[in-house]
């Protein structure tokens, strides 16, 4: 038989290519600071892969980057950062397949069921795209005043938001977490579901290969309280979202995050509800401060102004 020609056998013999998973930080995909992994199964207990154990330097270096992308990020135009997750969206619809089969594995769905949850978590990126450049108006507009005064509140974005991801719903629930953060401005530091981080590891792909600047998300996984207690702590993170902490550490990292005054999102009960029903805007407006201008008028006018 010829050098060239091809053994057929080969084939049977070829071993599996894994698949490696790591952190999403900063744009880039690191392992663990402290080297560590876990094992991730199925709802069955079958090993599905290794996932990356992060530390609390892991946590500490993702709000670096968090808060070096905030600048940037925060002053982009609304139109600008709807597009940027409508491309999300895009990148996700050409990866369906593959996070099909990841939630399926994930969370104990059928094909089908999980194709349903992973149109719903890109209509949701759509659905958040859309909001992006409107959210001003409700949050925002002219107010009533006594007096010669134009008087104007306008949303601005809170800073650096960490987010403790559902620990039931992989895909769904951490989109919804995830986009409405980042649509008003902010820069997030999420904190997968512990038992089920592929499918957040792998939107950290999605995320790389789209239009998201680096540093805008960043993604943690491991032990949850282990990494929820270093960002509820954490001088430089502006607010938290405690959806996926369970009831006694919640209550232990709202006291810790009084320290400089976060913004906190308490626990809701949709982690365990349907995170298939209408989000509505309550997560959009829970990160945002609101700025209020003063304006005297008729100075213009006084001025030679024509109108």
């Amino acid at each position: 038989m010829s050098d060239r020609e091809p053994n057929h056998g080969d084939a049977e013999r070829r071993l599996g290519v894994f698949k490696t998973y790591k952190l999403y930080v900063g744009g880039k995909f690191p392992r663990s600071e402290s080297g560590r992994v876990y094992e991730v199964t199925d709802s069955k207990g079958v090993w599905l892969a290794n996932a990356p154990k992060s530390s609390r330097k892991d946590a500490r270096d993702a709000v670096v980057a968090a808060r070096k992308a905030f600048g940037g990020w925060s002053g982009a135009t609304a139109y600008n950062r709807g597009q940027v997750l409508y491309r999300v969206a895009e990148m996700l619809e050409g990866r369906r397949e593959q996070f099909v089969r990841e939630v399926a594995a994930a969370e104990g769905l059928s094909k089908s069921k999980a194709g349903a949850v992973v149109d719903a978590a890109i209509d949701r990126w759509v659905w958040y795209a859309g909001w992006t450049d409107k959210i001003g108006q409700i949050a925002g507009g002219a107010n009533p005043v006594a007096g010669p005064f134009f008087n104007l509140s306008t949303p601005e974005p809170t800073g650096v938001v960490a987010v403790l991801a559902p620990q039931k719903s992989s895909l769904l629930g951490l989109v919804s977490v995830i986009a409405p953060v980042i649509a008003t401005g902010n820069t997030a530091v999420v904190v997968a579901s512990a038992d089920a981080p592929l499918p957040a590891l792998s939107l950290g792909e999605v995320l790389a290969t789209s239009d998201v600047p680096g540093g805008v998300v960043n993604i943690l996984t491991g032990a949850t309280a282990e990494i929820a207690a270093p960002l509820a702590a954490h001088q430089d993170v502006n607010a938290i979202d405690l959806t996926g902490a369970d009831t006694a550490s919640a209550k232990e990292l709202e006291i810790a995050a009084a320290d400089n005054l976060k913004r906190v999102l308490r626990p809701q009960d949709a982690d365990g509800g349907d995170w298939l029903a209408s989000p509505g805007t309550h997560r959009l407006t829970a990160f945002l401060e609101t700025k209020t201008v003063w304006h005297p008028t008729g100075a213009l006018g006084a001025a030679g102004s024509s109108y």
